[in-house]
C-alpha cells in the first residue's frame, strides 16, 4: 500500500473541477484525431435537425391546404413527404450515435493508454502519496464516466442545440408575438438550469472524490485482511469504512438531488408555456384564421423545450465526466521524472590497453558511452559526497552522507529503523533527486546518465515482493525478457530456488497469480532473489533480501548468494547482522548520519553503536 504524505489521502488534492472550459478544450483534442468521422457527424446531425425542424412546419400546410379544403389526395402525398422527413431524421440520427459509439471508444481506448503510459514515468514520490485504489479509481470509474458523456452526452448536446436553434428560428417566423411568449419562459427555465447546475457541478466534484476515498479504503483492507484478522480489527475496519461510505452517500445523494430537480422543474416551465401559448395563439388563430400556423406553432412550443429537457438530463453525464477528465487530467500533468541524462549503457570489445576499441551489439562487456562517442569501461565504482536529501523540503532524512564502494566491494548499511539505509539506496537508482552533493557512478555523475541506462546497470532485490501474473519461468525472465530457459533455470539455482520450483505442479510453468499468494513469503523472495540473478547486472542491491527467509532456507542460498555477488559492486541493508560479517565495509548509520564505517572485526573492537547491535545491546530493525 502506497504511503500517504503530509496533507495527502485517498483522492488528496481534488476538490472541484477548476477550469470547466480548459477540460472540455482537451476533450476535444483527443476528439480531433477522428476529424473527417466527426465532420460525416456534424452533417448527419445538420440533416436530423433540419428534417425534425422542417417535419414539424409541414404541419402547417397540411391543416391549412389540405385538411380544411377536405383535398384527400394531396393529404396523402403531403403524409408521405412527412413520412420521408421523419424516416430521413431517425436514419440520420442512427447513423451519427453509431459514429460517436466508434469515435467514443477509440477516444476513450487513447486517454486510458495516455494515462497509463504517464504512470510508468512518474516519480516514486508521486505513487508515496496516492493510495493504489485512489489510483485504480481513474482507470474505472473516472474514464467509465468519460465513457458515457463522449458516447451519449456530447452528440446530444451538439443535435439539441440545433434543434433549439432551428425552433426558434422557425418559430420567429411563424409568430413573432408568441416567440417572445415562449423566450419569457425559456429565460426562466436558463435560470433554473444554470442555478440548478452549478450546485449539481460542485456535489459531483465532491461525489467523486469521495468514491476515490472508498475505493482506496476497500483495497486497503483487503490487502491487509490477514493483519485485521490477527489483531482483531474488524469492527475499526468497519467503522472505518462507514464513515467513508456515509460520506460518499451524502455527497452523492446531494448531487443526484439538484441533478433530479431538472426534469420536473423544467417539464412544469414546459406545461405552463405551452398552456399560454395555446390562450394567445387561439385569439390570434382566430383573428387570421391561420389554424395549421397555430398547430406548427405548438408543436414547436413542444419541441422549444424537449432540447433543454434533455440537456438537463445529461447534466449528471456531463458533470461527472467533467470531474473524472480533470482528475485524469491531473495525473497526466503532473510532472515526470527529471531524465537530462545523455551518457548510455552499451556493449562494448575490450582493447589491447584494457580499454575500450568499439560498441558491439552483442558481445563484450558493459561500457557507457558519452554523448561525443567516448567509451568508459562499466566497473561499478559508485561515490556519494556530501549528500543531503529529504522526501520534502521540510524534513532532511540524509544528513551530508559520503562513501563510497570500489568495484567488486561488499558494503553493508545497517541501523535503526529510519536510520536512512534503504534511502541510500534508492538515491544510487534515482528514483528521488538529491537536495545537495553528488552520488558518482564510474566517474560520472548519476544524473548525467539516462535513467534509463542507470538502471540497466543496477539490479534490486527488494524487501518487499512483487510477483506478476504469469508462469514462475516469466516472472525470473523479468530481470531479463530474452533470457533462455536454461538461463532462467541456472539463474533459480544459483538464488537456491530451483528445488522448491520443481515441486511445483507445473514446475517452472506453473502460473502464479495474485502476486503469488500460493507461495511462501521466503519462497517469493527466492524468485525475487533469481530474477536479480537472471538480469546479471554489475552492481547489487539487496535491500534485507534475506529477511524473509528462514534461517535453514538462508545456510542452503549462502554460496549461491555468494557467487551472485562475485564480481559485483554489492550494497546490502542487512537485516541479520550474521549476514554482512565478510562485507568490505560495513556502514552504520543513525538519524540519516554515518556514525561508524569498518570491517566486522574493526567495529567490534569500538564497542560503539555496531557492537550494541551485534551483541543484542541495541535493536537492530
Amino acid at each position: 500500500m502506497a504511503k500517504h504524505g503530509p496533507g495527502h489521502g485517498p483522492g488528496g488534492g481534488f476538490q472541484k473541477p477548476k477550469n470547466l472550459r480548459s477540460t472540455l478544450r482537451r476533450l476535444m483534442r483527443y476528439m480531433g484525431r477522428y476529424k473527417p468521422l466527426l465532420a460525416l457527424v456534424v452533417v448527419l446531425l445538420l440533416v436530423s435537425s433540419a428534417c425534425t425542424v422542417g417535419g414539424s412546419y409541414l404541419i402547417r400546410p397540411l391543416i391549412n391546404d389540405y385538411i380544411l379544403p377536405g383535398d384527400f389526395p394531396g393529404l396523402a402525398r403531403m403524409l408521405g413527404i412527412m413520412a420521408l422527413v421523419y424516416v430521413s431524421a431517425a436514419a440520420c440520427s442512427f447513423g451519427y450515435s453509431r459514429i460517436m459509439v466508434h469515435i467514443s471508444q477509440n477516444t476513450v481506448a487513447k486517454i486510458r493508454e495516455d494515462l497509463f503510459d504517464r504512470m510508468q514515468d512518474l516519480p516514486l514520490k508521486f505513487f508515496d502519496s496516492h493510495t493504489h485504489g485512489e489510483l485504480m479509481s481513474r482507470y474505472t470509474n473516472d474514464i467509465e464516466t468519460v465513457s458515457e458523456a463522449l458516447n451519449n452526452s456530447f452528440g446530444s448536446l451538439v443535435s439539441c442545440s440545433l434543434n433549439f436553434t432551428g425552433t426558434i428560428l422557425m418559430m420567429l417566423v411563424l409568430s413573432p408575438l408568441l416567440t417572445l411568449i415562449t423566450f419569457a419562459v425559456l429565460a426562466v427555465m436558463l435560470l433554473v438550469v444554470k442555478t440548478v447546475g452549478s450546485r449539481s457541478r460542485r456535489y459531483f466534484a465532491q461525489q467523486q472524490k469521495a468514491l476515490g476515498e472508498v475505493n482506496g479504503y476497500i483495497e486497503e483492507m483487503i490487502e491487509g485482511q490477514k493483519v485485521i484478522k490477527v489483531f482483531n480489527h474488524e469492527a475499526a475496519a468497519k467503522e472505518g469504512f462507514r464513515t467513508r461510505n456515509d460520506a460518499y452517500r451524502s455527497a452523492s445523494t446531494r448531487a443526484q438531488i439538484f441533478a433530479g430537480m431538472m426534469m420536473p422543474a423544467m417539464g412544469n416551465l414546459s406545461y405552463l408555456n405551452y398552456a399560454i401559448t395555446c390562450c394567445a395563439g387561439g385569439i390570434l388563430a382566430i383573428r387570421s384564421g391561420d389554424l395549421g400556423g397555430l398547430a406548427a406553432f405548438l408543436q414547436y412550443t413542444r419541441q422549444v423545450a424537449q432540447p433543454i429537457t434533455q440537456i438537463s438530463q445529461q447534466v449528471n453525464t456531463v458533470l461527472s465526466a467533467v470531474a473524472g477528465a480533470e482528475r485524469i487530467f491531473e495525473v497526466m500533468e503532473t510532472p515526470l521524472e527529471p531524465d537530462e541524462g545523455k551518457i548510455q549503457l552499451v556493449r562494448a570489445e575490450p582493447g589491447q590497453d584494457g580499454g575500450v576499441t568499439r560498441v558491439h551489439r552483442d558481445t563484450g562487456f558493459w561500457a557507457w558511452r558519452k554523448p561525443d562517442g567516448q567509451l568508459i569501461p562499466l566497473r561499478g565504482d559508485v561515490r556519494f559526497d556530501g549528500v543531503v536529501f529529504g522526501y520534502d523540503a521540510e524534513h532532511t532524512v540524509l544528513h551530508n552522507v559520503s562513501l563510497f564502494a570500489k568495484p567488486g566491494q561488499k558494503i553493508a548499511f545497517v541501523g535503526s529503523t529510519g536510520a536512512g539505509k534503504t534511502t541510500i539506496t534508492s538515491l544510487i537508482n534515482r528514483f528521488y533527486e538529491i537536495q545537495d552533493g553528488t552520488i558518482t557512478y564510474d566517474g560520472l555523475d548519476i544524473r548525467d546518465i539516462s535513467k534509463e541506462s542507470l538502471r540497466r546497470s543496477l539490479g534490486v532485490v527488494l524487501q518487499e515482493t512483487h510477483l506478476f501474473t504469469g508462469t514462475v519461468a516469466d516472472n525470473i525472465r523479468y530481470g531479463r525478457l530474452d533470457a533462455s530457459d536454461e538461463e532462467v533455470e541456472a539463474a533459480a539455482r544459483l538464488a537456491g530456488a530451483d528445488g522448491f520450483i520443481r515441486h511445483l505442479p507445473q514446475g517452472y510453468q506453473t502460473v502464479l497469480s495474485g502476486d503469488g499468494g500460493s507461495l511462501s513469503q521466503g519462497e517469493r523472495q527466492l524468485l525475487n532473489i533469481a530474477r536479480a540473478a537472471c538480469a546479471n547486472p554489475p552492481v547489487l542491491i539487496l535491500d534485507e533480501a534475506t529477511s524473509s527467509i528462514d534461517t535453514r532456507t538462508e545456510t542452503l542460498i549462502e554460496r549461491g548468494m555468494d557467487r551472485l555477488m562475485a564480481g559485483r559492486t554489492v550494497f546490502v541493508i542487512a537485516h541479520r547482522l550474521s549476514t554482512v560479517r565478510n562485507a568490505k565495509a560495513i556502514i552504520v548509520l543513525e538519524q540519516g548520519s554515518i556514525i561508524e564505517r569498518g570491517d566486522h572485526d574493526s567495529l567490534l573492537a569500538q564497542k560503539g553503536r555496531y557492537y550494541q547491535l551485534y551483541t543484542g545491546l541495541a535493536e537492530l530493525a
